[in-house]
């Protein structure tokens, strides 16, 4: 927020700072969403500035208009800003604004009639079963250390074997294996249990037999060549190596095993909720995208082998 500091009064800062402290203690978003938050909220505070002639105090935020913010967000579109980074500027705005009201700051109406853009849901890339299993199965032939090879295997099979978000495979600690079980850590800090197939474990225990660090049950257990806690880069870029040797396409990444593990599940009978809860998504909706993809995917089968279609 420092760049437009000077056009924002200092209680206008304060309460900036204040929201922001409250999102990330009490909300617990995640710190690339505060940081986008915090981006958001600054570009449409300058954008006011300049929109309404001065620095925003309480009295330029009282006076706002609806018609102050279709003209920040035609602004935003201008600037070739997509429908989804756009109701997430929106989203940021009416967070902020709620936090005002919330504290008995102020209180607008102006958004109350501002309607979120409407988003194309984009399909999730997933790989096929045998291009999952074979994307495993290669990461350890690329890697001449097999204790760096195992760890690979392990964490993408975290990834397609439990559907985890490469953040919270790297995340994982002895602790967190109960069993036939596994508990996952995900966005906000909320946890679930995920069933931990034989395969899996296999690979986890496979890496700790030839992991060169002692590791406490609290912490995490994939370890970069030197100590430190991996780098989720160093998986990113172990699969963009591997992509042109099995003929995959760019979208081939570890979040598309996370895809494919959902897609995989769906395709065989798989519970709508029970995927829902697996994935640690908060709403169903978010894990109904994965309906489309399923019936996408049938419909290609369909094309390719009737005779006539």
């Amino acid at each position: 927020m420092s760049s437009t500091a000077f056009l924002v009064d200092p209680t206008i800062q304060a309460q900036l700072a204040a929201w922001l402290r409250d999102l990330g203690a009490v909300r617990r978003l995640a710190p690339k969403t505060l940081e986008a938050y915090s981006r958001d909220l600054g570009q449409f505070l300058s954008f006011l500035a300049h929109h309404t002639g001065g620095p925003v105090n309480l009295r330029t935020l009282k006076e706002m208009r609806a018609a102050d913010i279709r003209a920040y967000m035609a602004a935003r579109r201008a600037d070739s800003l997509t429908s989804r980074s756009l109701a997430r500027a929106l989203s940021a705005l009416k967070s902020f604004f709620r936090f005002l009201e919330r504290e008995g700051v102020m209180a607008t109406e102006a958004l109350n009639v501002i309607r979120t853009p409407k988003q194309g849901k984009s399909l999730p890339k997933a790989l096929t079963v045998l291009e999952a299993k074979q994307t495993i199965a290669t990461t350890g032939e690329m890697e001449d250390r097999p204790w760096v090879a195992a760890r690979d295997m392990a964490v993408l099979s975290l990834c397609y074997g439990a559907g985890l978000r490469i953040s919270e495979a790297l995340a994982v600690t002895r602790a967190d294996l109960e069993g036939t079980a596994m508990r996952v850590t995900g966005k906000g800090g909320k946890t679930r249990l995920v069933p931990l197939i034989a395969s899996v474990r296999a690979a986890i225990e496979t890496y700790l037999e030839l992991c060169p660090f002692n590791l406490g049950p609290s912490q995490p257990l994939f370890r970069g060549v030197k100590g430190g806690v991996l780098s989720p880069r160093l998986i990113q870029l172990r699969l963009a190596q591997l992509r042109p040797a099995l003929g995959l396409p760019p979208s081939a990444t570890p979040h598309a095993l996370r895809h494919s593990f959902a897609t995989h599940l769906l395709g065989r009978g798989g519970d709508l909720r029970a995927i829902q809860e697996l994935l640690g998504h908060a709403s169903l909706s978010t894990t109904q995208i994965y309906t489309a993809v399923d019936t996408d995917r049938l419909l290609e089968s369909y094309r390719a082998a009737h005779p006539r279609s």
